[in-house]
């Protein structure tokens, strides 16, 4: 079985990060081991949410680790507490990766033009040097725009996105997908390029409601299929289908709480994609 290790907050309500990640990864046949990088009293759409930075806790784990000799096959990180923990967050990268395993980054920070509340203007650099440790990165729209400086807007052509992804690989990581792009208007999927030029593309129906989440939901089941042997595109349509199930049947339930999708009950749909 493949061993998986994501570095994440976990949000202890709220459907996101590692309280996606754990499920969804487990769910696909994957090991996966947590590094919490802050404990959240909800995810930061909530008003007045707690948090408690974890930061001191990166290093003695990563020695402990260490110590049992204790490998990966993935390092998977999500949403980062502060600027000082992008720079651990490399460091741990440095310590577990071995040039077969795999390096995937989801630089969760920001979303409709703006950085989450917890992050400053700088922060997009910290994130951008965890980016170029990165076999993958999974940024959306506004996270790809803040990591390469480049200003946002509602409407994207395909030669901007392509752009995007050039100036997202020229940060160092090897392969760059941007989410939430479809190609046009009533459209959502996702586009992506490797460090050779091949570039990779899927747009289903855009609907018309949104819940914070999703993303991770996303990037959890590229990590998963990608850890099962599905090629880059493969591993994105499973997850762009799956995620678009999950706000279909959410939006359906007329008791579902806003914060995030209900993916618990949608986990044996994607397990039988991957059959």
């Amino acid at each position: 079985m493949k061993r998986v290790v994501t570095l994440q907050d976990i949000s202890c309500l709220g459907r996101c990060s590692i309280t996606v990640a754990l499920p969804v990864i487990s769910a696909m046949g994957v090991e996966c081991a947590i590094v919490p990088t802050a404990v959240l009293s909800t995810h930061t759409m909530f008003k007045g949410f707690t948090v408690c930075d974890l930061s001191d806790q990166i290093e003695p784990i990563t020695r402990h680790w260490l110590s049992q000799g204790i490998k990966f096959d993935a390092v998977y990180t999500g949403y980062l507490a502060s600027e000082d923990q992008c720079g651990q967050t490399v460091d741990f990268i440095k310590s577990f990766k071995t040039g077969e395993n795999m390096v995937i980054v989801d630089p969760a920070m920001a979303d409709h033009g703006k950085l989450y509340p917890a992050f400053g203007p700088d922060f997009p650099k910290a994130m951008a040097g965890v980016c170029a440790q990165a076999d993958l990165v999974l940024p959306n729209l506004t996270e790809a725009a803040f990591l390469t400086g480049t200003p946002y807007k509602e409407d994207w052509s395909e030669a901007e996105v392509k752009e995007l992804l050039e100036k997202l690989l020229a940060l160092g990581c090897k392969s760059a997908m941007i989410t939430g792009y479809g190609g046009g208007k009533g459209k959502t999927g996702f586009a992506a390029m490797d460090k050779s030029g091949r570039e990779l593309s899927y747009s289903h129906t855009l609907l018309p409601v949104n819940y914070h989440g999703t993303g991770d939901i996303f990037s959890s089941a590229v990590v998963g299929g990608l850890m099962r042997g599905l090629e880059l595109r493969e591993a994105g349509v499973i997850a762009a289908d799956f995620v678009s199930r999950c706000i279909e049947y959410t939006s359906s339930q007329p008791d579902a709480p806003w914060y995030g999708v209900e993916f618990e009950a949608l986990l044996p749909e994607l397990l039988e994609k991957l059959k």
